[in-house]
Formats: C-alpha cells, sequence, structure tokens
C-alpha cells in the first residue's frame, strides 16, 4: 500500500492526506494531530480492514494504535502502520483498467460502496455517484497510473470518492 500510494503521488494522482512508516504512537499523535481528526490508522503491510482503526479524538490514539499495529503484525509481519485523514462521508468507486505493459485504457467504473467489513458485499456498474466530468477525472488518473507503473493485464484501481466529489487513490487490484 505504501509503494503504491508513493507511485500515485509521482505521477499526480491525488492520495489521501497522510503518513507512513508509523512505528510508535507518539508519531502517530504528532501526525494525526496535524492531518486533523478523525483519521484511520492502517496497516502498511495489508489491507481488507485488517490493522485499520478509527481515532476520533487524541486521547483514543495511543490504545488504537497499539490495538492495530499487534492486528498488522499477525496478519501481515509487518507491524508500520500509515495513518490518513478519514473521508467521510466516502464512497468507495473502482476503475477497470487493461493495460499492455505499456498504454492502459479505462473501462468504466463500478461502485462498491456497499460493505460489511471493509469487504464489499455488491458492486454496481455504473456509479450513481459518478457524473460523466468526474468519470473523465477518474479514469484519466488511473490510466497515469497504470502506464507509470508499466501495469500489463486487467485490474481495478480503487478510489475513495469525498462528498465534495474529490477523490483519493486507495490501492490497485490485479484482475483475471
Amino acid at each position: 500500500k505504501v509503494s503504491s500510494r508513493r507511485s500515485a503521488a509521482r505521477c499526480g494522482v491525488p492520495t489521501v492526506p497522510g503518513a507512513e512508516g508509523i512505528e510508535d504512537a507518539a508519531r502517530a499523535r504528532v501526525e494525526a494531530d496535524r492531518i486533523g481528526y478523525p483519521v484511520l490508522l492502517k496497516a502498511a503491510g495489508g489491507g481488507g480492514g485488517r490493522g485499520m482503526r478509527r481515532v476520533d479524538a487524541p486521547g483514543e490514539l495511543a490504545a488504537a494504535f497499539e490495538s492495530a499495529r499487534r492486528e498488522a503484525g499477525a496478519s501481515f509481519g509487518d507491524e508500520r502502520l500509515f495513518v490518513e485523514k478519514l473521508v467521510e462521508p466516502a464512497r468507495h468507486v473502482e476503475i477497470q483498467i487493461l493495460g499492455d505493459g505499456r498504454r492502459a485504457i479505462a473501462l468504466g467504473e463500478r461502485e462498491c460502496s456497499l460493505q460489511r467489513r471493509y469487504q464489499k458485499v455488491i458492486e454496481e456498474s455504473p456509479s450513481p455517484a459518478v457524473d460523466v466530468k468526474l468519470r473523465r477525472a477518474m479514469e484519466s488518473a488511473a490510466v497515469r497510473l497504470a502506464e507509470d507503473a508499466e501495469y500489463a493485464g486487467a485490474g481495478t484501481v480503487e478510489f475513495l470518492l469525498g462528498p465534495d466529489g474529490s477523490f483519493y487513490f486507495l490501492e490497485v487490484n490485479t484482475r483475471l
């Protein structure tokens, strides 16, 4: 997740404000104070909601950090976390891509906001929250990222969509 966030930032794809490589609660507190609450603590080495904790106030951070760190270590063998601003309410929108290792194309989006325990329950295409202008912007960002990574094959570029129409890169997943 951390390296893909760096790649996204390098090619101008927006990422959620945050900080990576957090190894202790004191640094997490400094970064959360800088970003502003609420924040999410997330496992640097994995996903699926494992090692993720919401923190609404400074007094909750130390306990949430230790809990997230333990779960991240047990799940992924990596206790490092990153902290990012919680975008809420947010929608989860994925852009489908195909790449040949040099060029990439976007094939539309899926709405994946209906989730349980951070796992998608229903995927809907096209997303009812995405208009033509936003679709073009998200597809352009997904293609830039895929081409920068020299992506070959089918995949999805996942984004958070904020209530103001801003979108932020989450991750890329391969597809068959």
